[in-house]
Order: C-alpha cells, then structure tokens, then sequence
C-alpha cells in the first residue's frame, strides 16, 4: 500500500468533523439521536480515507475497480514513503478521535480492519522493510495488464490511461534499483522470471492495437516513444537483477526467513486470529494427528478392494500406498486446463440443487490459462473485479503444464488427480473463492469489500471443501474422503510449514519429508510449496486458520439454533459482511 500526504482540505474538514461530534456529544440529546448522528461522521470519514488513499496507491484503486487515477504510476522512491508515513499518521489520528463504545458493531468491524490496514503499512516501511530486500515486489506488468485486458472502458480511453502510466516506468524502475538492498537470492530470483512476464502485455499486438485506434497521431507518436522507454527500462531493469543473482549465488545472499519475532508481527496484522501465530501452529500438529488417523480408517476400508497384498502394519505407509494407486487416475496433461474448464458447471448444477448458496448467474466466471506474468507462484488462482465493477469478469487462472518436463508434468497430475482436481475447482471456484468474492463486492461496507481479510477469504474456501462432501458431492464415495483428507491435511500441513521454515529453521529436506512422507503430496507439489514457503511469509497459515474458524463457529451455531439451524441461511448470512476477519463475523451473527 504506497500512499501520500492527506490534502489540506480533506484534514480540515474532517477535524472539523470531529469537532462537530464532540459538541454533538455534550449536548443532552436522545441517545437515538446521538448514534445516528456519529454512524453518519464514522460513514463521512470511512468514505473520505477511501477517496484519500486511492489518490495515494492508484494501482490498488485500479485492481479495485476504481479508475479515476489509471494514468498514475507512482515512484516508490524515498519521498513516496515519507508521504506514505505521513498520510498514516494523520489518518489514524483522526480514526482515534472517535469513541469506539458509541459505533455501531458493523462500524466497529470498519474501524478495526482501517485501524489494521494504516498499522500494517506503517510497520512495514519502517519495520519489516521488504521494499528493501524483495526485489520481486517490483513490477509494472500487472497495472498495465488490467487496463489493456480488462474490458471496463473504451479501448481507446483505456490506451490514453496506458499511455500517461507509462511515463513513470523508468524512474519506477530506477527508484526500485536504489532501494533494493541485501536482497534474497529466491526473491531477485522470482523477480527476474515475472519481470520477463511483462512483455507479454509491452508486445507488438498492443502497438498493433494502438495504431488501429482512434487515438490523434501526436498520441500514437508519444506512445510509441513512451513504449519503447518503458521495454528498455524493463529489459534494463532484468539485465541488472540477472547480474545481481549471479552475485549473490556466489557471495552468499540475505536468508528468507524473517524470524520469531517479526513472522508473530507480521501474523497479528495479516491473519487477524485472536491467537498467536505459536498457538496456530500448536493446534496444526493436533490436528495432523486426528486427520492422518481417520485416513488409516479409510485405507483399511479400501485396502483389499486395490490390493492382494496384507496391509502394512505402518498405517501412513499403508495409506500411502493407497494414495499412490489411486494418484494414477488423472487427466491427460494436454487436457488440464480444459478438464478444470469442463468441471464448472457440474459444481453450479450441485450448489443449486442442494440449495447451499445462490449464485448469481449475472456474475461470470472465466476459466483462462494464467497469464505469463502471473505464473511461478501458484498453479490455480482467482482474479476477481473490484467492488467498483461488480459486473466485470473472474477469471479462474489455471497454468498449463508445457513448461514442465514429463516426470514434473506426471508428478503434478497425479497431486491433482481425478477426485482432488474436484476439490480444487470447489476451493478455488464454486462455491470457494470465486462465489465468497461475488457476495464480498456486495457487502454494503466497502471497507470490508476493500479491506478483507485473507484468512477469512482462504479458510471460506478450504471450510466448502468439506461442506460440500458433508452435503452428498461425490456420492460420499471413500475414495473422494481419502483424497480430500489427503488436501485438507496439506492445509494442516501448510501452517506446520511456513512456521517451521520461517521461525524454526526447518530444512529443505525436512520440509519435503513432512509433505511427502506425512501429508502423503507428490514430490512435484512438494516442492512447488517448499518455492512458495520461501518466497512469503504467513499468507500459508491462512487457510486452516480460517477453515477452523468458520467451521468451529458454524457447529458453534448448530448448537444453539438447534432444528432451526438452515444451511444456506448461514452461508448468506456469513458472506454478507463481506470479507471481515471471522472472529467479527461471528460477533456479529450471534447479536442478531
């Protein structure tokens, strides 16, 4: 989040808000009166810092939906972040001038995640300091892509947006060099790979696209000229950070792990549990336990139906073999991302009928390969539109396989084989992310659209997993248990993980043996994870944070509605705050 100094004006008025509520409040009014008077100063100030802050980080505004500042591509040099630090200092000062006894429970939600987001970025300019030593958070391609991709506006108004946001590429990529310093090898290493990836959007096609347009001819000459800066810069920008990693494999470079004490920093902002990133980490190797014991159960269920052979003795032994048997049933790896396509609807036609949640048929989901940019982070992920624009397209980014040689390629397929790849279009599509993400753009609270959490927004995901095999999905058949224990157990696992690597110390070796050998994944997942593990910091721990919290909360409530307890009546009623951490949710729904 890159933001600059509050304006004048906007300070002014505000303080002057604020003074009008401390009059309101030694006043001898109806206590009604009162409330309504400060949810509308707290709503006034909620939309003003929205306002403020897109002024301040174009590019979120622009991910948002909000496009009145796509032409704007800020310089993260030092000035920006003074600016940053300053609009942070003045913004939670007059978040605190409010008396948070006389909010709202909504409103209080809204303060918390402001209050949140401001602490965060200051803490991470001037304590976790990535802006110095990942150069992978660097890149243009994204900004640019979503206005030439996404279809919003006119083309040719969109192409003149392009055009002024390319005018800064060089000195963002100039600024960027400056402030790298003691970089990890891993980061400069995935910071060459996605930067290559931004040629995909500075191509030819888009120059083709330009001349075609109803741009002047002066705009066409200046874009032609502002393209060709911005492709040198970038190719500039790749040169240095290639000879940067060659450097820092040989001299040695600065470790990936952040350590004890900023990882529970950094696990306080981001996941926003009501416990430490420690007691998570606790109630992960608990929960390991319990779920590789019902997957023995299983096994000796299945056992003599694929084998001839006694079971071994070793129940994870046992239930690897079983998984491996099964692994083998998988798509061709010309058929992946097809195959993920084609299974779309048959998760629609299942959520309708068992009327679990309602899907707007108005919102589209996208099934598209990943584009070059995105991919060497995540095999499948969702890009969904902003709040602004509820209308525009999600897209189910799925990467291909042709870059993988034919030992990965099988390793992969047979991670996502025929009952897990289902499990994964339900996590990351219907009705996961992709149907959370719809019901989040239309939470009347934008703070909570704008702002959410991530572990809500992941453990949302991973909790439809395991309602949707609970409500009948895959005719309860063993096979589709074992192997979503199999996926949920790699979400245990996750959390296990990334504390492990990141405060423990724990190994390459070590980290491939747990995945391996005890959360049963194929070596290729295993070491796609091992990459992810290094490459963040947190962001692993916030699906089984999230799952255990939505699906504590929701038996929580089965308890106390009893018979009047309805499935779907929860779901709705859990999504409509938007992206809020759970625990608010669950304030929330047990007031009403």
């Amino acid at each position: 989040m890159k933001k600059a100094s509050l304006s004048l004006a906007v300070a002014l008025s505000l303080a002057a808000l604020a003074g009008c509520q401390s009059q309101e409040v030694s006043q001898q009014v109806q206590p009604s009166v009162k409330a309504s008077e400060k949810q509308l100063s707290f709503a006034q100030f909620s939309t003003q810092f929205i306002d403020e802050l897109w002024k301040q980080s174009p590019t979120w505004a622009l991910y948002s939906g909000y496009h009145k500042y796509d032409g704007v591509l800020k310089v993260p040099n030092d000035a920006s972040r003074a600016e940053a630090l300053k609009f942070n200092q003045q913004q939670l000062l007059m978040l605190q001038s409010f008396d948070i006894d006389r909010l709202s429970a909504n409103e209080l939600i809204d303060y918390r995640l402001i209050e949140n987001l401001i602490k965060r970025d200051t803490w991470e300019i001037t304590k976790f300091k990535s802006w110095q030593w990942d150069p992978s958070s660097y890149n243009v391609a994204g900004g640019f892509a979503q206005l030439v991709n996404e279809d919003f506006a006119p083309l040719d108004e969109r192409l003149r947006s392009v055009l002024a946001r390319m005018e800064n590429v060089p000195a963002y990529y100039s600024a960027a060099r400056k402030n790298i310093s003691d970089p990890t090898l891993e980061h400069t290493q995935l910071a060459q790979m996605q930067n290559q990836g931004a040629f995909s959007v500075f191509s030819d096609e888009l120059l083709m696209q330009v001349e075609g347009s109803g741009l002047t001819k002066d705009e066409k000459a200046l874009f032609k000229t502002r393209f060709d800066a911005a492709t040198q810069a970038i190719n500039e920008h790749i040169e240095w950070l290639t000879a940067l990693a060659t450097k820092l494999e040989k001299e040695g470079a600065r470790s990936f792990r952040i350590g004890e004490e900023l990882y529970e920093q950094k696990f306080s902002f981001d996941i926003q549990a009501g416990m430490s990133a420690k007691g998570l980490y606790e109630k992960a190797l608990a929960d390991k336990k319990r779920v590789q014991g019902e997957m023995a159960k299983i096994t000796t269920q299945l056992w003599d139906k694929y084998f001839d052979t006694p079971k071994p003795s070793d129940d994870n032994k046992a239930t690897r073999q079983l998984i491996d048997k099964l692994s083998s049933k998988h798509v061709k790896r010309e058929a992946f991302v097809d195959e993920v396509r084609a299974q779309i609807p048959a998760l629609v036609d299942f959520v309708n009928e068992k009327q679990l949640v309602t899907l707007d048929p108005e919102k589209p989901l996208v099934v598209r390969e990943t584009p070059e940019y995105m991919r060497g982070f995540a095999g499948a992920s969702i890009s969904a539109p902003g709040p602004y624009e509820k209308s525009s397209n999600t897209y189910y980014n799925v990467t291909p396989l042709d870059a993988m040689d034919d030992d990965s390629a099988e390793s992969y397929l047979r991670e996502y084989n025929h009952w897990i790849l289902q499990v994964l279009n339900i996590h990351e599509a219907i009705p996961g992310h992709y149907t959370q993400l719809v019901y989040s753009n239309e939470s009347p609270s934008m703070v909570k659209s704008l702002f959410g959490n991530g572990a809500m927004v992941e453990g949302w995901a991973v909790y439809t997993e395991r309602m949707m095999l609970e409500e009948g999905y895959g005719d309860f058949e063993p096979e589709m248990w074992l192997m979503y224990y199999k996926w949920n157990l790699r979400v245990i696992a996750n959390t296990i993980l990334d504390y492990s690597i990141q405060v423990k110390g724990m190994t390459e070796d070590e980290a491939m043996n747990l995945m391996t050998q005890e959360a049963f994944q194929q070596q290729a997942e295993a070491a796609g994870k091992w990459r992810r593990a290094t490459l963040s910091q947190v962001q692993l721990t916030s699906y089984y944070s999230g799952y255990r919290e939505i699906y504590d909360f929701r038996e929580e409530l089965k308890g106390l509605q009893g018979e009047q307890f309805d499935l779907k009546t929860f779901h709705e009623q859990f999504l409509s705050y938007g992206s809020a951490p759970v625990k608010y949710i669950r304030e929330l729904m047990l007031e009403h």
